[in-house]
């Protein structure tokens, strides 16, 4: 039974929770069967941090609609306190929100991305690192996942190993040292969520859609039907704890 701390960086909106449950909620449902247990921390709220991560095999960050480009005194606490953790040698998995925060405390840039928002079904494709690192064992080259993102990491801050990335977002995946790892995309996240997660945005994502002078009324049922189901994401959760503990 792997012991996991998992930092709930933020809630999901209020629709999407009453149809198919929070953030935290789709990390348990990945793996808890597999015989994984979680303790949930409510980062955002400002709960209290452990004094230490040695109780636990691993520690993972959740995504969040808050942003690294405006840092909150919580923000930082949990980023020392993850690298805390990496430091004792308890491995670290930042998904979304936990990956631009885990790069931002190693000195990278987190920026709105220029390319707008990537919200769907995305492929990624293994950089030659990746393609070696225990956290995509058994991938091919080229998959896909669920992402929905805005910020982006602008660039890898020094000692850090792009491990994934694709057109709207090159850096979707880092590797800083043996212990921590960080994925832009959304391995938690299952078709009927992702679903879930444009339908709860579409009037922003159709008002971003007009600003760049796409047609009306076609951005979102573009992306409803482009969401294919992602068992690589799964497949990278599992990884990180049989291979990283």
């Amino acid at each position: 039974m792997k012991n996991v701390l998992l930092l709930k960086a933020g809630d999901a909106a209020r629709p999407v929770q009453l149809s198919v449950g929070d953030y935290d909620q789709w990390f348990v449902e990945s793996l808890g069967p597999d015989g994984c247990r979680f303790d949930i921390l409510h980062a955002h709220q400002g709960a209290e941090l452990p004094s230490s991560a040695a109780d636990y095999d691993a520690v993972m960050m959740t995504g969040s609609p808050k942003s690294v480009t405006q840092l909150e005194p919580w923000m930082e606490r949990a980023a020392d306190f993850m690298l805390g953790a990496a430091a004792r040698g308890v491995p670290v998995l930042g998904v979304c929100f936990g990956h631009q925060l885990l790069a931002h405390a190693h000195g990278a840039r987190v920026v709105r991305n220029t390319q707008g928002r990537e919200i769907g079904t995305v492929e990624v494709r293994l950089s030659p690192e990746g393609r070696k690192d225990p956290l995509f064992h058994e991938l091919p080259e080229t998959f896909v996942v669920q992402a929905t993102h805005e910020d982006i990491v602008e660039r890898p801050p020094e000692g850090a190993t792009v491990l994934a990335g694709n057109e709207n977002t090159a850096v979707q995946a880092l590797a800083f040292g043996p212990l921590i790892r960080g994925v832009q995309f959304h391995p938690e996240v299952h078709p009927a969520a992702m679903r879930a997660l444009i339908l709860a945005r579409q009037e922003k994502l159709e008002a971003e859609a007009a600003a760049r002078g796409q047609p009306p009324a076609e951005r979102v049922p573009r992306l409803l039907a482009g969401i294919t189901p992602a068992p690589a994401g799964q497949a990278i959760l599992r990884n990180f704890l049989e291979r990283f503990t």
